[in-house]
């Protein structure tokens, strides 16, 4: 299973099938557009990597062990301030969750991926559901990111 390691890298910085990976869409933000609202009642791209961070942080909790919950920060965390170097700080702490992740996916047993991921109520997923479900949703969100861009 270390191959589908390889599709969260490909999510996250390699070739994805489905187009763009996050990190080369996030390259094409311009300053303008990292906070700004265009639709008022969507989030900004800001908001949505730091909700991407929040749940890729929580996969990472839950394969090493720990009961599925809502993210430490929550969902949908806020902008602390609306300054590049609060975007550049957002954007590194993506990255690093993204290694992190990867690197902890490598390292996960061909026997292991089948394994139930401890929670205490709700639909019982596996290790590999979950990951497979983490590289959707950055798939899913790049696609909103994406759509964001043409503002």
């Amino acid at each position: 299973m270390i191959d589908f390691a390889n599709e969260l890298r490909k999510a996250y910085y390699g070739d994805a099938w489905h187009g763009n990976s996050v990190s080369a869409i996030l390259a094409l933000v311009s300053k303008d557009q990292i906070f700004s609202r265009p639709i008022p009642s969507v989030h900004s791209i800001a908001e949505i990597v730091l909700h991407l961070t929040s749940w890729t942080e929580e996969v990472y909790s839950r394969l090493e062990g720990s009961i599925a919950k809502e993210p430490e920060n929550g969902g949908w965390p806020k902008v602390k301030e609306e300054t590049m170097q609060e975007w550049n700080a957002i954007l590194s702490e993506f990255r690093l969750a993204n290694e992190k992740l990867l690197h902890l996916a490598m390292e996960i047993s061909e026997d292991q991926w089948g394994s139930a991921v401890q929670q205490e109520t709700g639909a019982r997923l596996n290790y590999f559901e979950l990951l497979n479900g983490l590289v959707q949703h950055h798939a899913y969100h790049a696609g909103q990111i994406s759509l964001l861009l043409k503002f």
